[in-house]
Parts: structure tokens; C-alpha cells; sequence
């Protein structure tokens, strides 16, 4: 019989396996210390719950914690990790350090279901919902993980397609008995997934990140079929509604392809959409990837978008591109032909 997971568990779950067991409720905070707070890897290291109690959970339950499976290191110090799922699948992570600032780029579901046409990870089409277990695994089992600063919801997947899971980890992420950690060490990214967005913003304090990639409607369409579900114009209506207080970040993500969305005609078109919200912008190069016709942008139209956009009133930055080499950048992320190998 297959063991239940205590990694990923809320502190009323923990109080549930606790009872169930034959130990006493408080137990339970003493097996998230060890979960959330020690990072133990078996029940065995539980030396404070007594050693019947130890066997009766180890019978039914393990911590869930794998190792990555396989690591790949970058010339600028950025690492990939392909982590197992439960479900017999692999995901990639990325681990960006940037001098006293440590970034771990998570993947939230197997492939996507959202096709956007630039990305490696919508190609691979969708291969399932990770569990709660297996995003934090991430987090718990990456190497230097004590160093890590921040968390992006980046990696495969569209958090909002698999949005339990999600707030359930960012939850244990940031509870008093978990990480602790605050929300505004934590984003999550979307294309735009109307219940999601909705839930997320009643729900979470976390910065939230909208793959924008175009102003125009019918032109993000072409490259992001998600703009059918919930189109640019009904999602802006939808941030501009939430009180963008000083506690969580609104920003906008979006890839410059050459020829396609850095025109003047977009930069207008974004300084006006964007300008009345309390937001920024955050300009990715494209990372080129085989049979498609998107190109990258020259840097000097890079510099030229991020400096219009600036002086119109739009906060805008150019993210560095990190992990290029061992297609750990924005966009590359991929594991199909490793999950069949």
C-alpha cells in the first residue's frame, strides 16, 4: 500500500494523522517543526514523538521528500533540477543566485495545457497536476535551499490551472508553523485563468506576474490561445477592480519577439493600458526555440522599450537572462522526452 504524503499537510491535517495514530493533537506541531522547520527526511528522525508513536506513523505515512534526479549547472552559476513526481513524472526547477539574493523557479504541473506558442513547456502539452507534495519538494529538497530568498511560480505549468495545490503550498509557505516566510518573498505567474486570478486575489497575498506579451487583443491571440478564455481587456478590468496596497506586487511579464510586439504602435498601446494601474513591467529576451517564427528582439530595441515605457510612466525593467545554456531560461523549460526515457 502506497504511503500518504505529511509533506505538503496544514497543521489541521497533521492533527488528523495525529489522532489517527494514537497520538495525542499536539503532536502535530511538533511534526510540522520537523517537516517545515528541520527538514528531516524520514518519521525516524522524529526523536521527540515516542518510538510506538514513530512506528504506528511510519506504517501509514512518509515525509515525501525526493531528491532531484538529475542536475545541470550553468557557466553563470544558475542550476536545472529534475525532480520526480508522485505520479511517476518529472519536472524541472531552477535555482538563480544572484549574489546575496537566491531565486527558485517552480513548476506547478507537468507540461501545460495553455499552448502558448513561444514556450517549450506549452509543446510538451500537459501531463498532469502536481500535487502539493510535489511543489514543495521542490523548495524542500533542492540543494542550498537555506539560502533561498525568493520563489517564483515560473517554471512548467499555469499555477491558476492547478490553483488548490498552489494556495495550499504558498499557505504552508508563509504560515507561522511552516516556512514562515512572508508572501512578498513569493510571486506567481499567469496567462490569465478568470477563476484562478479571482480566487488568487481574495485568497493570497503573494505578488501576482500576467504573461502579457502583447497589448492587442487579436495579436495575443495569435500567440497565446488562453486570450480566448479570458481576454486582455476583461483581465485588466479584473486587476483594475483589486487595491493594489503597498503588501503585493502586480507586474507584467512580457517576452520582446523581433518585429511582432516591440513597434511604437505597442509601446503606445501598453503605456495606455498599463499606465493608470500601480504595476511594472518586466522585458524578457526571447530564448529562439526550433519551428516557430518568433525572433528575438535587438538589444537596442530592448533598451529603446524599456526607456519609452519608463518615461511614460510605466516602471519598466529588463530581466537578465540566466541559464540560457542549459535551457534554464524563461521559456525553455521541457521534461516530456525525460519523463518517457
Amino acid at each position: 500500500m502506497e504511503k500518504s504524503k505529511l509533506l505538503g499537510m496544514t497543521m489541521e491535517e497533521l492533527k488528523a494523522v495525529a489522532t489517527e495514530v494514537g497520538l495525542p493533537r499536539f503532536a502535530a506541531k511538533q511534526m510540522a517543526e520537523w517537516i517545515y522547520g528541520k527538514h528531516v527526511r524520514s518519521i525516524d528522525e522524529m526523536t521527540n514523538l515516542s518510538l510506538s508513536g514513530r512506528s504506528a506513523l511510519a506504517e501509514r505515512y512518509e515525509i515525501g521528500c525526493k531528491e532531484p534526479s538529475n542536475i545541470q549547472k550553468s557557466v553563470d552559476g544558475t542550476a536545472k533540477y529534475l525532480f520526480p513526481t508522485g505520479n511517476g513524472k518529472l519536472v524541472e526547477s531552477v535555482f538563480i543566485p544572484d549574489n546575496d539574493r537566491a531565486t527558485l523557479c517552480v513548476s506547478s504541473q507537468v507540461g501545460c495545457r495553455m499552448g502558448c506558442r513561444f514556450c517549450m513547456t506549452g509543446r510538451q502539452g500537459f501531463g498532469g497536476n502536481l500535487t502539493t507534495t510535489d511543489i514543495l519538494n521542490q523548495v524542500y529538497s533542492v540543494p542550498g535551499s537555506e539560502r533561498l530568498t525568493n520563489i517564483v511560480f515560473m517554471g512548467q505549468g499555469e499555477p491558476m490551472d492547478n490553483l488548490d495545490a498552489v494556495l495550499q503550498a504558498t499557505s504552508l509557505l508563509t504560515a507561522p508553523y511552516g516556512w514562515a516566510w512572508s508572501p512578498k518573498r513569493i510571486t506567481v505567474s499567469t496567462v490569465g485563468v478568470r477563476k484562478g486570478v479571482e480566487r488568487f486575489l481574495q485568497e493570497s497575498d503573494c505578488h501576482l506576474a500576467i504573461s502579457l506579451h502583447n497589448p492587442f487583443p487579436e495579436e495575443r491571440l495569435q500567440m497565446m490561445p488562453a486570450e480566448k478564455a479570458l481576454g486582455l481587456q476583461e483581465l485588466l478590468s479584473l486587476l483594475r477592480q483589486h487595491d493594489w496596497s503597498h503588501q503585493r506586487r502586480l507586474s507584467f511579464e512580457y517576452i520582446v519577439f523581433g518585429g511582432m510586439n516591440d513597434t511604437e504602435r505597442h509601446a503606445r498601446e501598453l503605456v495606455r493600458l498599463l499606465a493608470p494601474l500601480e504595476c511594472r513591467v518586466n522585458l524578457i529576451r526571447f530564448h529562439e526555440i526550433p519551428d516557430t517564427p518568433f525572433k528575438g528582439a535587438s538589444e537596442e530595441k530592448m533598451l529603446w522599450l524599456r526607456d519609452y515605457l519608463t518615461k511614460h510612466g510605466v516602471t519598466c525593467t529588463i530581466r537578465a537572462s540566466r541559464g540560457q545554456d542549459i535551457y534554464a531560461a524563461c521559456g525553455l523549460l521541457h521534461s516530456k522526452v525525460k519523463s518517457e526515457e
